[in-house]
C-alpha cells in the first residue's frame, strides 16, 4: 500500500510538472496566424484570444457575414491585423487557395490552426459510405492539403501546426462513427508527421489538441437526447489550444482530466464496455 502511494505521488508530481503553465503571451504578439473554422464556436473564440494577444490573423469559414463580424471584433480587441477569406473545405481547390491568401496578406505564417469540421448527424450509423467519404475530405484530407502547402513556409519561420482533435479519436463511442473515423485519421497522420519532422530535424512543431465535449451551439444542439455529460466552455478550450501550440506541446488535453481517462482506458480497456452497457438511445 505504501509503495502504491509513493508511485501515485510520483505520477501526480510528474503530471503537475508536465502541465505547468509556461505560456508567454509575447510569443504570440505579432505572430501571423491562420485559423480555420473561425466563423463561430471554438475557432471564433481562438480568433478573439489571438486578437487580445496582438497577433496578425486571417480567419476562414464558409459564412462571409459571420466572418466579417468576427474580424470587426478582432480589430476592436487589439489584433495587429485581422482579415478573412471564405472557403469551403469540401471543395478540393479551396484549402490551398485559402492558405495562399493568408500567406500573401500576412507575408508568411507562424501558426496554422486546423479547426474546421464538416456537418454530420449524431445517431446510429445509417450505412451511408458516401457521407463518410465526403466528411473525410473536410475533416481530414483538407487538413493534409493545407499542411502540404504550409510546411515550406513554416520551415522558414520555425512555425507551428495546431490540429484540433477530439476524445472521439481516443475513445470511440456510439452515435458518432463517421466523425470518429476522421479524427482517428487526423491523430494517426499528425502523430506520424511529428516523428518524420523529428527525423528531419525540422523547425516545424505539430500540436495535437484533444478536446472533450465543448459547449458550442452546434455541439449542444446535436447531442440533445444522447448524453447528459457536462460541456466545457469554448472560450477556455480556445485559450488552451493557443497555449499548447505556442509552447509547442506534442499532445495536449482539454479538460486536462481527459488525459487520465485515456490512460485508464489503455490499462483497463474493458471499463469502456461496462460504461456503455447501460447506454441507450433516448430519441
Amino acid at each position: 500500500m505504501k509503495g502504491f502511494l509513493v508511485f501515485f505521488l510520483l505520477i501526480a508530481a510528474l503530471t503537475a510538472y508536465m502541465w505547468r503553465d509556461t505560456f508567454d503571451p509575447e510569443t504570440v504578439r505579432g505572430a501571423r496566424v491562420l485559423v480555420t473554422g473561425a466563423s463561430s464556436g471554438i475557432g471564433e473564440q481562438m480568433a478573439y484570444h489571438y486578437a487580445k494577444f496582438g497577433a496578425q490573423i486571417v480567419i476562414t469559414a464558409r459564412r462571409e457575414d459571420s466572418l466579417k463580424k468576427v474580424v470587426e471584433k478582432c480589430l476592436k480587441l487589439g489584433a495587429k491585423k485581422a482579415m478573412y477569406v471564405t472557403g469551403d473545405m469540401s471543395n478540393h481547390a479551396d484549402p490551398e487557395r485559402v492558405f495562399k491568401y493568408a500567406v500573401e496578406k500576412l507575408g508568411g505564417l507562424d501558426f496554422l490552426v486546423l479547426n474546421h469540421i464538416g456537418n454530420t448527424d449524431v445517431g446510429i450509423w445509417n450505412r451511408d459510405a458516401d457521407h463518410v467519404r465526403s466528411l473525410m475530405q473536410v475533416n481530414f484530407v483538407s487538413y493534409l492539403q493545407m499542411t502540404a502547402a504550409a510546411l515550406p513556409v513554416l520551415e522558414t519561420s520555425g512555425g507551428s501546426i495546431i490540429v484540433v482533435s477530439s476524445m472521439a479519436s481516443k475513445l470511440p463511442s456510439p452515435y458518432v462513427a463517421p466523425y470518429t473515423s476522421t479524427k482517428f485519421a487526423v491523430n494517426g497522420f499528425y502523430g506520424s508527421l511529428q516523428g518524420e519532422l523529428a527525423v528531419k530535424k525540422s523547425k516545424v512543431s505539430v500540436t495535437i489538441m484533444i478536446l472533450g465535449l465543448i459547449d458550442t451551439e452546434s455541439a449542444m444542439n446535436k447531442i440533445k437526447g444522447f448524453t447528459t455529460m457536462p460541456a466545457s466552455p469554448a472560450t477556455e478550450a480556445a485559450l488552451n489550444i493557443i497555449k499548447a501550440g505556442a509552447t509547442r506541446q506534442k499532445e495536449a488535453y482539454y479538460p486536462g482530466f481527459h488525459y487520465f481517462i485515456c490512460l485508464i482506458n489503455s490499462i483497463f480497456p474493458f471499463m469502456k464496455d461496462i460504461l456503455l452497457s447501460g447506454l441507450s438511445l433516448e430519441n
